[in-house]
């Protein structure tokens, strides 16, 4: 299960509320893709349409969806976000991470 923090909830239905699907359409695709400094990158991304062998969860009335590759390497991570000075933007709180790189974009197993 991934999980979202107060702040990334509220940043994911600004970015929702925003776009041009209908409130039922409406998902946050969480998923893991080869490349980055550290080999693995994370990848978030707004859909409408499942697949196959996705996994859904639900935290703080956001449907998360991941593929099952995806869930191995992130299962127990919490979203988070932030607007502060150091800069903008989604992170992620991996404990299945062994190593990330310095902008925390990318990691390793």
């Amino acid at each position: 299960m991934i999980t979202i923090t107060e702040k990334a909830r509220e940043k994911i239905a600004e970015i929702l509320n925003e776009s041009s699907l209908t409130e039922n359409e409406k998902f946050l695709r969480v998923s893991v893709e080869s490349g980055g400094c550290s080999g693995l990158s994370y990848n978030l991304k707004f859909e409408d349409t499942e697949k196959p062998g996705d996994q859904f969860f639900q935290d703080k009335g956001i449907k998360i969806a991941l593929d099952m590759k995806s869930f191995l390497y992130l299962a127990g991570t919490e979203l988070d976000y932030s607007d502060g000075l150091e800069g903008k933007g989604f992170s992620f709180h991996n404990p299945n991470a062994s190593r990330t790189c310095a902008c925390g974009e990318s990691f390793s197993v």
